[in-house]
């Protein structure tokens, strides 16, 4: 017998065959009395007089005992299903609104144990070792407790960190507009042409401010609990239950970007800690390189070493290279005596494998005149880049190559997209709806990891963090991805350029993760694959109402019963053979209530990026010719089974010998969706911080590569604000939240804030060339507003840093920067508007050993003129008169300056520009 100190209630081992709280006879037929849990998964429990535990008498929905407790103490008190108050149970704790005429449960339900303890007659034989035995096959409840709590928490900001910085922006918002008040009626009439291009700015920096600004409205921090998800899907003497994942890692061109690099994100991949069976790596070349084919081949032999080294020995982070150069204390917590012999043998493997690398470097520079040759002599498919058919390899799977310990390796997959002429490729995107597409058909994992060729797993548990969201039985079905924070190596200690940009992950992203979520970066995030194809977040339906409210019930205007929904003259299941896998959708328009299951899968994904614009006719959203089906998922029976399993998995009575042709024949469809409609759609997004960084990758160390980096993100926003798919107009009236909606109309009009920088960073120079001043002569009433404003400014930067323990000068590096980028990358990408091509050069990541090489190396670029140029310009020696005046009359425009949040020192290449204004913000801040 057992017991404990919160719970009146007693265990009683049997030494029968059979437990009575499984079965029972009736009739001499053995009945089951299981019951599965609908939140946990768990066996609902039996009672005592043989009954199964029901938490709902309402409906009946099966929840067990913990759950039931749980949802009345923590939760809304009432069932998941028909939302009905759970009443009190005997023996459960009593929680705030329960009946008081049902206080003599406790007491009756402690008086019969009591008694059933002192009745003599009460007596159960049981030997020593079967009490041992069932103790420890049986989990303690406070274990089960434990697995059934949430699998992540909200960390809530301190009133007093939070509500002092949102009373500084309602200031400082109040402040801003008696600025203009005055800015407006006061004009400069003496230089009226280059007032109004002043004022014109201002706005537009007082309006850019609101856009970001406000969306940081409410920040929030989350945090995980791995050892709950492991107790609840990883129980000893169980399957593992967590869920498969899909490992996405894409290439534009590996000669730019090294192959060496992109072993180790691999490898990183192959070794995380995470089940075998569940992973299965993609590798997406979009230049169709031998060089990289051949190095997969290389890593997968590498790998058999390295994945048992590290899973022995628990080593992070799991990408060799970056091991190996750690500067630290490898043998803290390190016990096995072997630990030393083996990391030195791994560690000369390991040069041993970046030399042969190289050498297929080396031999990827002299291209032969006929075109590259594979092993048994056939010609390279892709000889030809820009035109050539689709390309997959297998190399490890559920049958490859095992690791030298005889244990099994994660699936790894070469994947190469096709090609041809005339047809355009959309970059990055369309590699992954290829590699979306194939991975369907291969394994079809309901998650999907993303990462960059650079970015490799710095932390071996990252997929687990992810899972303690998606998997959740409170918010997971609701997600549409994780996204983590970018970290990058390589960046030197002032991070003079910005790299880390520190402000945009610490500050702007865990804002929008208390709105509707952060938006999605790139990389670095885990998706759910059925947001993906263009399904809608599940959501609580309201139970039907049994009666009508008419009065009396003989007279009812209904006619007696609930009217039939209209029948469809045509279905999706009876056009694609597919019966009982499609369901309604619900829509609401004009006051009219249209029926439908709202995780229903929308397949025209036309329809979805039309954001349903015609919700008038009901049989447009749901039906769809057999044409514009097979346009955008192609004619592969299996890929569309694949996209209606919900939890992932091949379709039944699939052909494993042929999933390679049916994977080759999906690979070159088209349709994408992004985490902007994903948000538009209902749902919602986590942004995860773990402890360890989640990843790292390679920054670019030079100035012309981080701008041409700049150049390249301003170029998709600039895209993306003259699509249809522009935040200022699609989708309005969905379910977008205005914050979050304000935070992606901020993103989109970002570079067009470079036209308002480059003409206010002008105008110091004018003022001083011409001896005209933008501002007239303050009086003592205006000069309050224009302090209240500068110090509004401060108040809110510092506040800002205080809750998100951004340090100062990481503030100030992004602030640098944000002018750098401003008046070169942002202008030409604005350009785009004019007709100048988009194309643009990749990034070079450097695979060199050598710290900060390129640092101090100039590259000059086009990109540098026009910062050239207003260093130029401010660097112009004015009169010595002309300096008194502007120091008066600027004052105003550095408060305006200020106003969006901005300083105004620009440099080049380390170098300070000593302007005028630039020495006044130093002297400010000194």
């Amino acid at each position: 017998m057992t017991g404990s100190h919160s719970r009146s209630e007693l265990h009683v081992f049997h030494t029968g065959d059979r437990p009575p709280t499984e079965t029972r006879e009736s009739g001499g037929v053995v009945v089951s009395l299981k019951k599965i849990c609908k939140i946990c998964q768990d066996e609902i429990e039996v009672k005592e007089n043989g009954e199964v535990f029901v938490a709902c008498g309402e409906c009946g929905f099966p929840v067990c005992r913990p759950c039931y407790e749980y949802e009345r103490s923590e939760g809304n008190q009432s069932c998941t299903q028909c939302h009905t108050r759970y009443k009190r149970h005997k023996g459960c704790p009593r929680v705030a609104g329960d009946d008081e005429d049902d206080s003599h449960d406790d007491f009756e339900l402690e008086f019969q144990i009591k008694n059933h303890h002192a009745s003599p007659n009460h007596h159960h034989s049981v030997s020593s070792s079967q009490l041992s035995t069932a103790i420890y096959h049986q989990p303690t409840r406070s274990i089960l407790a434990e697995a059934r709590q949430p699998l992540w928490g909200k960390v809530p900001l301190s009133s007093s960190l939070i509500s002092p910085y949102r009373i500084v922006i309602i200031l400082r918002l109040v402040i801003l507009g008696f600025f203009f008040h005055f800015r407006i009626l006061t004009p400069a009439y003496d230089a009226y042409p280059l007032w109004i291009i002043s004022v014109i700015c201002e706005i537009w920096f007082a309006l850019s401010w609101i856009l970001d600004q406000f969306p940081k409205w409410s920040p929030i921090n989350r945090e995980t609990y791995l050892d709950r998800l492991m107790l609840r899907f990883e129980r000893e003497g169980e399957p593992n239950r967590l869920a498969p994942v899909d490992v996405f890692v894409s290439i534009v061109d590996p000669l730019k970007e090294p192959p060496i690099i992109t072993a180790n994100t691999v490898l990183s991949i192959l070794a995380v800690d995470y089940p075998v069976e569940k992973v299965s790596c993609y590798v997406s070349d979009d230049g169709a390189s031998m060089l990289l084919f051949d190095t997969l081949a290389e890593t997968v032999e590498f790998a058999r070493r390295w994945v048992p080294f590290c899973k022995k020995y628990s080593v992070e982070p799991r990408a060799p290279d970056f091991y190996f150069n750690e500067k630290i204390d490898y043998l803290k917590d390190k016990v096995q005596p072997t630990f030393v012999k083996d990391r030195r043998a791994m560690k000369r493997e390991y040069e041993e494998f970046k030399v042969r690398i190289n050498a297929l470097v080396a031999k990827a520079q002299k291209k032969p005149e006929e075109g590259w040759v594979m092993q048994d002599g056939a010609p390279w498919p892709g000889n030809n880049t820009r035109d050539h058919p689709g390309m997959i390899q297998v190399y490890l799977g559920s049958e490859g190559a095992l690791d030298i310990e005889g244990k099994e390796l994660p699936r790894l997959v070469y994947v190469s997209r096709e090609k041809r002429r005339g047809y355009p490729h959309h970059k990055k995107a369309d590699a992954m709806n290829a590699l979306v597409r194939v991975a369907a058909v291969l394994t079809n994992a309901p998650f999907v990891l993303n990462l960059d060729c650079d970015h490799y797993l710095n932390n071996s548990k990252a997929v687990r963090e992810a899972m303690c969201f998606l998997m959740d039985p409170q918010i997971g079905k609701k997600l549409c991805y994780v996204q983590f924070p970018q970290r990058f190596d390589g960046i030197d200690r002032h991070d003079r350029y910005a790299n880390r940009n520190v402000v945009f992950f610490d500050i702007n992203m865990k804002g929008l993760d208390g709105i509707q979520g952060p938006v999605y970066v790139g990389t670095g995030y885990v998706f759910n694959r059925q947001a993906l194809y263009g399904y809608d977040p599940p959501v609580s339906e309201k139970r039907p109402k049994m009666t009508c409210d008419c009065w009396p019930s003989w007279c009812c205007c209904c006619c007696g019963g609930s009217r039939k929904p209209k029948s469809k003259k045509k279905s999706i299941k009876a056009l694609l053979g597919l019966g009982g896998l499609y369901s309604k959708k619900k829509k609401t328009m004009n006051g009219k209530n249209y029926t439908m299951k709202p995780s229903g899968p929308v397949f025209d994904l036309e329809e979805i990026e039309e954001g349903f614009e015609g919700y008038d006719e009901l049989e447009k959203s749901s039906l769809m010719s057999q044409k514009n089906f097979e346009k955008q998922f192609g004619q592969s029976p299996v890929f569309i089974a694949s996209t209606l399993k919900e939890d992932g998995g091949l379709p039944e009575g699939t052909n494993p010998t042929t999933l390679i042709k049916e994977a080759i024949h999906v690979i070159s469809c088209g349709g994408h969706l992004t985490g902007f409609k994903m948000h538009c759609r209902g749902w919602k997004s986590v942004y995860c911080c773990p402890k360890r960084a989640a990843f790292k990758g390679s920054a670019p160390i030079n100035l012309s590569d981080r701008l041409h980096q700049v150049l390249r993100w301003a170029l998709g926003f600039v895209e993306i604000f003259m699509s249809r798919h522009c935040p200022l107009w699609y989708a309005w009236g969905g379910k977008l939240k205005l914050l979050e909606r304000l935070a992606y109309i901020n993103t989109i009009v970002y570079p067009f804030t470079s036209i308002a920088l480059l003409a206010y960073c002008t105008l110091p120079a004018v003022c001083l060339l011409t001896g005209k001043f933008i501002v007239p002569t303050l009086n003592n009433f205006a000069s309050i507003w224009f302090m209240g404003l500068f110090l509004s400014i401060i108040v809110t930067s510092i506040l800002e840093l205080r809750w998100s323990g951004v340090s100062i000068e990481a503030w100030w590096r992004n602030e640098q920067f944000w002018v750098i980028g401003g008046v070169s990358a942002h202008f030409f990408a604005v350009l785009v508007l004019a007709g100048v091509d988009t194309n643009f050069t990749v990034t070079a990541k450097t695979g060199e050993d050598t710290e900060f090489e390129e640092l101090y190396l100039f590259k000059w670029t086009t990109l540098l003129i026009p910062p050239t140029t207003l260093i130029i310009l401010n660097m112009a020696e004015p009169d010595s008169h002309h300096c008194g005046p502007l120091v008066d009359s600027s004052c105003v425009n550095l408060l305006t300056w200020f106003g969006s949040n901005r300083p105004f020192p620009t440099k080049a290449e380390g170098t300070y520009t000593q302007a005028v204004w630039s020495g006044m913000l130093s002297a400010c801040f000194a």
